[in-house]
């Protein structure tokens, strides 16, 4: 799935094996995942796709530090699963990254051009239950999320 914000942009949903590259997209103010050699097709990954980064996963973002626990440079994290947070709010970007460690942080808080590799997508894609959707709401609240405002 992809953020509301990519929505004018072409994409195309994630497979596995897919090399991808963390990007800004032309005309748009926000960052997104694209396929190594195709730099303005958006890659759309679903809640539970699970991503290996080349290095580790670095963090920059321009208000990062108006946010509690932000920090810029490396997480110490090169796995990570894609979810998506709060859903409530239509008028934020919801793309993220959670890590082993229980840390999130958003998509476009990541610094452009990382590379990563996609291991594997949702068992079931899309067929998440809203007792699990609920419970990892409830859950993400509980972790540190890393945003930028909005």
């Amino acid at each position: 799935m992809c953020d509301y914000s990519l929505h004018c942009v072409a994409s195309r949903p994630a497979r596995v094996a897919d090399e991808l590259v963390t990007t800004r997209f032309d005309n748009t103010s926000t960052r997104g995942f694209a396929a190594v050699g195709e730099p303005n097709v958006a890659v759309c990954l679903l809640p539970g796709t699970e991503v290996a980064f080349e290095k580790e996963v670095e963090i920059d973002h321009l208000f990062g530090h108006l946010l509690p626990g932000w920090r810029f440079g490396k997480t110490g994290q090169k796995v990570a699963r894609f979810r998506q947070v709060n859903l409530a709010n239509p008028h934020t970007h919801h793309d993220a990254l959670e890590f082993p460690n229980g840390q999130i942080v958003r998509v476009t808080c990541l610094t452009e051009g990382q590379r990563m590799t996609v291991l594997q997508l949702p068992a079931q894609a899309g067929a998440e239950s809203g007792t699990q959707v609920a419970s990892g709401a409830k859950q993400a609240e509980q972790r540190t999320i890393i945003s930028p405002v909005g």
